[in-house]
């Protein structure tokens, strides 16, 4: 690996393109480094990962309506729709649209944390999608996801964005558009070009995830995605991007982010190295806000220890800045106290999550969030006695430059009325590379089949499951069938929903 700095430049220093960040991406993403066979293996269980939580929110209103918008733009050799047959296909920038939307809406895939947030799950339906519409096989496909993850992960470990209030998608363009570059094969001149479009247009505000959050949250990486295989279009043709993107005299940097004397240092492999960073990923075994994972664990055992949850006088949350300020008391948003508040916005309220894991000892991706549950008297006098404070120790551990030693729990604090104290902490997700039950082959697979189960046959998820475990053999034929099917009761409910634009 090396560091490589990154600051802006006056236009009169005319800044070369191999010094400028976007080319050095584009570098890597054009390079002939040989593929890790555990980043293979990684790829495939993120694939099946993201099939799972995208089959789950199939019949979700955001996912309907982002699939009957893509069904609008029908392409004989396209890509495919998730949950749809196979025989029917979209232009693969809408297939990102529809497939990005459903990976995301239930905040139930991979996520990596450092400097900022990110998703890099939301690199596969648009690499994808563009492997089924070009013909690529499954090397081909993995290339691209690799690039993706490598160029997301280091981004988000060298520049913060939500200090600024800008949301992560922000580093989600450049890193599809990387990633598609690698799986074209494109030249690296049509790459940092690509890349530099896709990051000025995918730049918006943080108030998605902010106040009242809606639907949005869902489409936000899939408009990223879209808009990313629009700017590599329009690259292939011989288009040009705001340059430089990055440094530039009114750059990002310049305007958005920290401004002219500000100085990243964004960690990138070095030329033909292999891309490995998909490893420092981590999934979610819980439908909810990454941040929570470790403290819905916590939750659910100190369920046991609690005894009456009527008898709890307070609960506080010791954790880091990130937890504090964005998904907890810190934030200042009365709609995470709200029982009348949005999926969305229960999703990214730590009191409400931790509120509901400790009083049922369980979680789950759609009882958990009913109105009727969100409303439950009994939760909402528990919710309101809990809150966040953010401790030093558990921002330094979150801020760890070293994955082993990273982690994003906290120590809970349940005081009773009659002044006794219930105390725990949980360093990481249960789930997590270094928890106690990592995520390995099998519980992506268990994963697949719980969310799946109703929806899709028996003889669809074997079909499935056995085709993506051979991703570096498949055909560009067989890249269609990374796909799921529904059965035809539940794909017939989509004829429910009119189109509004033809």
């Amino acid at each position: 690996m090396r560091n490589i700095t990154v600051k802006v430049y006056p236009s009169k220093a005319n800044l070369k393109k191999k010094d400028q960040l976007a080319w050095k991406i584009a570098e890597i993403a054009s390079d002939k480094s040989k593929i890790d066979s555990q980043a293979v293996e990684m790829v495939i269980n993120r694939i099946i990962d993201n099939a799972s939580v995208a089959i789950a929110s199939f019949n979700r209103k955001p996912v309907v309506s982002a699939r009957n918008m893509a069904l609008s733009h029908k392409r004989k050799n396209g890509a495919t729709i998730f949950g749809l047959n196979s025989r029917i296909k979209v232009d693969c920038e809408w297939a990102a649209w529809a497939n990005g939307t459903a990976v995301r809406e239930l905040d139930y895939h991979d996520t990596f944390l450092a400097a900022d947030y990110s998703h890099p799950g939301d690199n596969i339906p648009p690499i994808l999608a563009v492997a089924q519409q070009t013909k690529c096989n499954g090397k081909d496909l993995i290339k691209g996801i690799l690039t993706g993850y490598e160029v997301q992960v280091n981004l988000v470990k060298g520049i913060c964005l939500h200090e600024h209030k800008i949301d992560h998608i922000a580093h989600l363009g450049p890193s599809v558009a990387a990633g598609i570059g690698s799986l074209l094969k494109l030249k690296t001149d049509i790459i940092y070009q690509s890349i530099q479009q896709a990051l000025h247009t995918t730049i918006s505000t943080r108030q998605s995830r902010k106040g009242e959050i809606s639907s949005w949250k869902a489409f936000a990486p899939a408009h990223a995605g879209k808009l990313a295989i629009e700017a590599t279009d329009r690259c292939m043709r011989g288009e040009g991007a705001p340059s430089p993107i990055y440094e530039g005299e009114d750059s990002i940097i310049a305007y958005v982010l920290s401004g002219p004397k500000k100085k990243y240092i964004v960690p990138l492999p070095r030329i033909n190295e292999p891309k490995k960073a998909i490893l420092e990923t981590y999934t979610k075994e819980h439908s909810a806000e990454y941040q929570s994972q470790a403290l819905i664990d916590l939750a659910r055992s100190m369920n046991k220890k609690v005894g009456k949850i009527s008898d709890v006088k307070k609960i506080v949350i010791e954790t880091s800045h990130h937890t504090h300020f964005v998904i907890g008391t810190g934030a200042n948003d009365p709609q995470k106290m709200d029982p009348y508040a949005s999926r969305e916005t229960l999703d990214h309220s730590i009191m409400y999550i931790f509120a509901v894991a400790l009083e049922d000892g369980a979680w789950h991706h759609v009882k958990s969030y009913t109105p009727e549950r969100a409303r439950r008297k009994s939760t909402v006098n528990l919710w309101r006695k809990i809150s966040t404070r953010e401790d030093k120790k558990w921002t330094k551990k979150y801020h760890d430059p070293n994955p082993n030693n990273k982690c994003f729990g906290g120590r809970v604090v349940i005081t009773m009325r009659n002044g006794s104290k219930i105390i725990d902490e949980i360093e990481v997700a249960d789930a997590h590379p270094s928890g106690k039950k990592p995520f390995k082959r099998s519980n992506y697979i268990k994963k697949f089949t719980t969310l799946t189960k109703g929806l899709i046959s028996e003889k669809e998820s074997k079909r499935f499951l056995s085709l993506v475990q051979n991703l570096e053999s498949l055909k560009p034929s067989d890249l269609k069938g990374l796909n799921v099917e529904l059965l035809n009761k539940q794909i017939n409910l989509i004829n429910k929903n009119k189109v509004i634009f033809i």
